[in-house]
């Protein structure tokens, strides 16, 4: 079972990181469950700014919903991680390691760390950069990751067309086309098949709230021009 594993591997996950010649030893993050890894980055994500909230720690367990015999498992581990961002890039890159054939993953685990940055709705500069580099570790471009943090506190006026990943010239068609593909990427059943833990799944439900907003703002805006061409 997935929290078995996690937890086997906790006092490892949190050792000596690497030997003298900078690499993985037994007792490295490169032996530890992708699962430890994403809880560990969860944590130092609520830790970024210096300080881990109440509202922090919920928005980590909206993200990774244990199961209630695992919960207390999990936050124990949430409380060890926490301790300081040290170290974040080392989990960074074994979950890049263990999603580089699946981006789509790799953009979940993304928008679970945004969720966990804005808990207190206000993204600073040490959780940007903080983001920034986790996406760069996952190889994700300044473009992209411009694009993944518009979905989630905007680009100066929230572009919904940002968010959906298309242009404002796109036809009515095109633009449902691009809510159905993003909707469907983003169903739950497609973040199990991507290979995260089950727990993850409210991912999902946070990206589908802010794809449904933006094709809702998009379709009323076009509607009110319309109208006011008549």
């Amino acid at each position: 079972m997935i929290w078995t594993r996690l937890f086997t591997a906790a006092a490892q996950l949190f050792g000596p990181p690497t030997s003298a010649d900078g690499r993985g030893t037994a007792g490295s993050v490169e032996d530890a469950p992708v699962a430890a890894a994403l809880i560990a980055l969860g944590a130092k994500m609520a830790k970024a700014d210096g300080e881990v909230r109440p509202e922090d720690v919920a928005a980590f367990e909206q993200v990774f919903k244990a199961e209630p015999n695992s919960r207390a498992m999990v936050q124990r581990f949430f409380r060890l991680a926490r301790q300081t961002t040290l170290g974040f890039e080392r989990y960074a890159r074994r979950v890049a390691r263990h999603f580089r054939a699946r981006p789509a993953a790799l953009e979940d685990v993304m928008d679970g760390l945004f969720h966990i940055a804005l808990a207190d709705g206000i993204l600073t500069r040490d959780e940007n950069d903080y983001l920034a580099r986790v996406a760069e570790i996952f190889g994700f471009s300044e473009s992209e990751y411009g694009r993944l943090k518009a979905t989630h506190i905007g680009r100066d006026a929230n572009d919904p067309y940002l968010i959906l990943a298309i242009d404002e010239t796109v036809t009515d068609e095109e633009l449902k086309k691009a809510y159905r593909r993003a909707a469907a990427a983003n169903h739950p059943d497609r973040i199990i098949s991507r290979g995260l833990p089950p727990e993850m799944t409210g991912l999902a439900t946070h990206k589908m709230a802010m794809i449904n907003r933006a094709y809702a703002q998009i379709k009323a805006q076009r509607k009110k021009e319309r109208a006011i061409l008549l």
